[in-house]
């Protein structure tokens, strides 16, 4: 999936429905790369040196105040290196009027300026939010998604190998899909979310019946649009040959999704074997492993005591 390299202004009044004050449908197509959101306390007294070009600028209470108090020459002055240099736009918060100089200026410029009722804190956290994800590095994996006792889980391996109906069971026993067939990862922060394609968002593929609505079927409860991926199951066919972790250590395996390492837990298939109980006993291995408790540590412990070395508790 290519990465979103920018987010118009026109998809920001789309997504939150801010009120355009000022500009026309070609001024809308403005954008910002940058997540990062300016307050625009040192511009407004003159000092633009460390001022980052087309960020989003929000006019709270304070910054109304400060220009209310501003001589209309400086106002002039400053404002048009605001909006012709170093915004992509500017959010007026709290339902405050646009300064008057201001708007004239960006009627001359045929700039942006969008008001809002809402509280420059609230706007600042929900605009950084959509920022991050519409930002983010993307990939794509061919799985299914789901949230297991809250652990979002990324199951994976080659088709046939029941992925879909191991997610159908696991509704059955309460838990969530977010994605069935591919699923759209992004990177924001440190953590990976993934989430269903639009066109898909709600719908499992089960062979032999077809497309069913998860939500139709199962109700609200049993879908959610995105989660954080904390662990991947590889599904894959049973081979004899093969040597399997049979104890269950604490170095569990890794794969790299979009330069984030995601433990990987590999669980061989063969006739017979409830996947659905397999895939809640991984998950609950991993959050033992988490937390120290994993089975190899008993083991130890045992020989640990059977060779004299520790006290039975």
């Amino acid at each position: 999936m290519p990465n979103k390299k920018n987010v118009t202004i026109q998809e920001i009044i789309n997504f939150f429905h801010f009120t355009q004050v000022t500009g026309d449908e070609k001024a809308l197509q403005n954008f910002t790369k940058d997540n990062d959101i300016n307050r625009p306390g040192f511009e407004l007294m003159g000092n633009f040196r460390d001022s980052v070009p087309s960020r989003l600028v929000l006019i709270g209470n304070k910054e109304t105040r400060y220009i209310n108090n501003m001589p209309e020459d400086i106002q002039e002055k400053r404002f048009r290196q605001l909006l012709e240099y170093y915004s992509a736009a500017i959010i007026v918060t709290h339902d405050n009027p646009v300064p008057k100089i201001m708007k004239r200026l960006a009627q001359e410029l045929n700039f942006p300026i969008l008001s809002t009722p809402l509280e420059t804190q609230q706007v600042t956290a929900e605009l950084i939010s959509f920022l991050d994800e519409q930002l983010a590095e993307e990939d794509t994996k061919h799985g299914v998604l789901v949230s297991v006792d809250g652990v979002g889980v990324l199951i994976m391996g080659a088709s046939g190998m029941g992925k879909s109906e191991t997610a159908l069971e696991l509704i059955h026993h309460g838990h969530i899909l977010i994605a069935d067939d591919r699923v759209d990862i992004c990177h924001i922060h440190n953590d990976l979310y993934g989430r269903a394609p639009e066109i898909l968002k709600g719908l499992l593929e089960i062979r032999g019946i077809g497309i069913i609505d998860v939500e139709k079927m199962f109700g609200v409860s049993a879908i959610r649009h995105r989660s954080k991926i904390d662990l991947v199951i590889d599904l894959v066919p049973f081979d004899s040959q093969a040597e399997y972790d049979r104890i269950g250590g604490e170095d569990l395996e890794h794969m790299e999704i979009l330069g984030v390492s995601v433990p990987k837990l590999t669980l061989p298939i063969s006739a017979g074997r409830s996947l659905s109980v397999l895939v809640e006993t991984a998950v609950r291995h991993y959050m033992l492993v988490k937390t120290g408790n994993a089975g190899a540590k008993i083991i130890e412990k045992r020989f640990m005591v059977l060779a004299g070395k520790e006290e039975v508790l």
